[in-house]
């Protein structure tokens, strides 16, 4: 069969579809195998595009193969489109994958990653539980969902992240919601991060904006969803961001802005608390309740709107919106604190954990001595030239009970209470006639209050008069200072240093005769340590104001037993020397503070040049020392120990003795009787009253020696 034959055998089936189609709708149907004269298909595709344009030129541009070109070459054009598109696609996604390796490579590997440890926080509490101050650097304990509100976590899935149950840590709906509200300028910016997002920026990656950080959080976010549950995400969250003030964590901001616990927040506080992640600075409601308020509200209306709260909630809720409560004693509780974390190290070593510190501290005394102080500074500080002060209060075994290191805290963390030295005055001479005691002498021991010169150092008395001879219990009253230089002579300057040391003073003292003055400087909680030994019976302590330490799963760490070195005062001893101080509050410096139906004892310490100003006393339940001066160690004007300090004590000492029952000094008040007047076998003056005697308090703290019956010796040879 020849080739005509062949082809028009291929030819039938084409005129069976139709016979009105053209030779060249024909020709372009067959095949390229099928095409006459063609050995191979690339050529009779070329030979058919060339040839097309030649018929249609014969042809006079007619309809048949015009239009088809054209046809075909708008699908070449969205082919083409399509295809660039892909391409275009592909090397975006190989520069994406790219770029996230990269940042990838950044962080720690995968399988090495977890979670930091959260920092300690110490929460120091009272003696009563309740909390003092947190420290640490979290401002706050870890807290579990399942102590708080079930509201509470929901406000912050309610307005940071609606759907934080339903994505995998990115929420590619969430962002797209975001960027066409940002658009729209609805709502203000929104940044479309997951709490998960959130969280992982705060456990791993600093605050700045940048892409790379982005990736990163993106990337960490899904390491998180991946190895941790829901519910284990939101706790991580409400634990770790940041809420001002420097408060991280819900706990602390409960605290910092409620005084109370998170568990115990309304719904309204819990919608507070949640807007306020957004700019802790800007929203806190300490600073601006409003802006706080308003974003209080958007957060209700969200829960109330996702089902999350009723409606009759959310209606309560905004009729009482949240206030940011007052922190009473806040400046004051600081000092204590502050103390706490001094000698917290010595009891637990370093700490690794949360842990709870349960102190000795008494709230109430704890505000009573604050306002007490600070009070009196407003109302007299200006016209005398002080600006600071100091209050130590404690329980005879040396608990600490009130704590005020300085006038605010605010302004001033210097803690004057335990860390300023200064010079106690008069109010060290009980450790001079305490030795002198211990020597043999009493308080009906009589001393010539005259003039003295002790290898040059010639001491007065402050109203620069004398008395003549007086008894030790009279000169102790008036704090005489000539009498106090006699008997440190006496008795030597260092057995007075170990007396004081003995007794819980522990600052260097220097064994001169000015010592017998308190010209060595001491701190207030020192002094006030020893002072205890005369409130319980003459027993040493140690001051202290921890009484436990429990860690956060409630193991006790440390808990206290006791500390002392047992009696460092004889009783008879000790007798003598309450009598003497009781008389100073009786006929002495401490008239004006004396607490009606107690049996109080005290001393009153000025310095020269009215640099210190103090007042030391103590009843059987309570040892408090008052100190006043300036941190420039510039004057007062003629602030005496007597005078603004005393006032201080007194106030304070009577409200903390409300309502208790009066109590007796230990030992017994000491009761004097026939006495010679040879004393140490050294002749003294002739007894007589006191030259100078201004009121009948001072002529009744003198009494004279009565007359002695003279044995066989005395008879036979005189004297």
């Amino acid at each position: 069969m020849n080739d005509r034959t062949r082809r028009g055998e291929r030819r039938e089936p084409s005129f069976e579809r139709g016979r009105d189609e053209s030779r060249d709708d024909f020709d372009m149907r067959l095949s390229d195998d099928d095409r006459p004269g063609r050995g191979n298909r690339a050529p009779a595709r070329y030979d058919e595009r060339r040839e097309a344009p030649r018929r249609d030129k014969r042809s006079g541009g007619g309809n048949g193969g015009g239009g088809r070109r054209r046809k075909r070459k708008g699908r070449s054009l969205l082919g083409g489109l399509f295809y660039w598109t892909m391409v275009l696609g592909l090397w975006c996604a190989i520069g994406l994958g790219g770029l996230i390796a990269y940042h990838a490579a950044q962080l720690p590997p995968i399988n090495q990653l977890t979670v930091p440890k959260r920092p300690p926080n110490i929460a120091i509490l009272a003696a009563d539980g309740t909390l003092l101050a947190n420290r640490g650097e979290t401002g706050g304990r870890t807290i579990t969902i399942g102590e708080v509100p079930p509201y509470l976590p929901k406000a912050f899935v309610a307005i940071e992240d609606r759907r934080f149950y339903e994505h995998f840590g990115i929420d590619p709906i969430g962002l797209a919601r975001a960027m066409v509200n940002n658009l729209r300028r609805s709502g203000g910016v929104q940044g479309g991060s997951t709490l998960t997002q959130q969280l992982a920026k705060n456990l791993f990656l600093t605050q700045e904006r940048t892409a790379a950080r982005k990736i990163q959080e993106a990337i960490l976010a899904l390491w998180l969803e991946r190895t941790y549950s829901k519910n284990q995400i939101l706790e991580l969250y409400l634990n770790r961001v940041y809420f001002g003030s420097g408060a991280y964590g819900v706990e602390a901001a409960a605290q910092r802005y409620f005084n109370k616990s998170a568990r115990s927040v309304t719904i309204a506080e819990a919608a507070m608390l949640a807007g306020l992640v957004q700019a802790p600075s800007r929203l806190a409601p300490n600073r601006n309740p409003d802006a706080a308020e308003k974003r209080a509200q958007l957060v209700i209306a969200a829960m109330a709107d996702q089902g999350l709260i009723s409606q009759a909630a959310a209606k309560t809720a905004l009729v009482a919106p949240a206030e940011a409560a007052e922190r009473s004693g806040a400046g004051s509780v600081n000092y204590a604190a502050d103390y706490v974390m001094d000698v917290l190290d010595d009891f637990i070593g370093a700490v690794e954990g949360d842990v709870t510190v349960l102190t000795t501290i008494d709230t109430k005394l704890q505000a009573s001595a604050e306002t007490t102080l600070v009070e009196a500074l407003a109302a007299q500080g200006g016209k005398l030239s002080v600006s600071q002060g100091a209050v130590v209060s404690m329980a005879p075994d040396g608990a600490l009970r009130a704590l005020i290191g300085g006038r605010d805290y605010t302004k001033s963390q210097f803690n004057r209470a335990t860390a300023a030295k200064r010079q106690p005055g008069s109010s060290f001479k009980p450790f001079v006639y305490l030795t002198a005691l211990e020597q043999g002498l009493t308080p009906d021991t009589i001393r010539d209050d005259s003039p003295v010169s002790i290898k040059g150092w010639e001491p007065e008395n402050y109203s620069r008069s004398y008395r003549g001879p007086v008894t030790l219990q009279t000169a102790f009253a008036h704090s005489l200072n000539t009498i106090a230089a006699r008997l440190i002579q006496e008795v030597t300057p260092k057995e007075v240093v170990r007396t004081a040391q003995r007794l819980g003073i522990s600052s260097s003292l220097q064994p001169n005769f000015s010592l017998a003055l308190g010209t060595s400087e001491v701190t207030p909680v020192e002094l006030t340590t020893a002072y205890a030994t005369f409130a319980n019976g003459g027993q040493s302590v140690l001051p202290y104001v921890i009484r436990e330490v429990k860690s956060a799963a409630g193991k006790v760490i440390y808990a206290r037993k006791g500390s002392g070195f047992g009696a460092v005062v004889q009783p008879q001893t000790l007798s003598m020397m309450n009598t003497m101080f009781h008389e100073v509050m009786i006929s002495g410096s401490g008239t004006k503070a004396n607490i009606p139906g107690w049996e109080v004892g005290g001393k009153s310490g000025t310095t020269q040049d009215f640099r210190d100003a103090w007042f030391v006393g103590f009843t059987a339940r309570l040892v408090t020392a008052v100190w006043l001066g300036n941190d420039d160690n510039s004057q007062m004007k003629r602030v005496a120990g007597g005078g603004l300090p005393a006032e201080i004590w007194g106030k304070y000492m009577k409200a903390a003795h409300a309502g208790l029952q009066p109590a007796p000094l230990p030992g017994g008040l000491w009761r004097s009787g026939p006495k010679s007047i040879f004393d140490n076998g050294a002749p003294v003056a002739a007894a007589r009253p006191p030259a100078n005697t201004q009121t009948a308090d001072s002529e009744r703290s003198w009494v004279p020696p009565a007359p002695q019956e003279k044995n066989l010796l005395q008879k036979l040879f005189g004297g």
